[in-house]
């Protein structure tokens, strides 16, 4: 029996939580539009409860979810981070070794446009 050749991540996900649906919008448009993300979705009605600066605190926010492919991960990852209102942003990102397979052929194909920002050179 041989083994299973392991496959390279293709998918990748990106989670950041934000303080407003407005902000959380701009960044997914930046990102959509520099061809670094495929899809962003918007979780409204988040309470997160934290430890910030030795202090518990909770705040209402707004969960984003930026699927993107896995080569451009970390420009994906920079670029939100850069954009992000917080001073302090928490960016939190994957690769993805599994998913479906019109899913993982659409992430495939994305690709940054010229001049993005953050985009990997080639």
């Amino acid at each position: 029996m041989s083994e299973a050749t392991p496959r390279e991540p293709v998918a990748a996900l990106i989670w950041s939580p934000f303080p407003d649906q407005e902000s959380a919008l701009a960044v997914i448009h930046a990102l959509l539009d520099e061809g670094l993300a495929a899809c962003g979705n918007l979780m409204p009605g988040m309470t997160s409860v934290f430890v910030w600066n030795g202090e518990k605190d909770s705040a209402h926010e707004l969960g984003l979810m930026v699927k993107t492919n896995a080569e451009l991960l970390d420009a994906a990852v920079a670029r939100l981070t850069e954009l992000h209102p917080y001073e302090q942003p928490a960016v939190l990102g994957w690769r993805c070794e599994t998913g479906a397979p019109g899913t993982l052929a659409w992430l495939a194909s994305i690709a940054p446009s010229e001049g993005a920002s953050g985009a990997p050179e080639t």
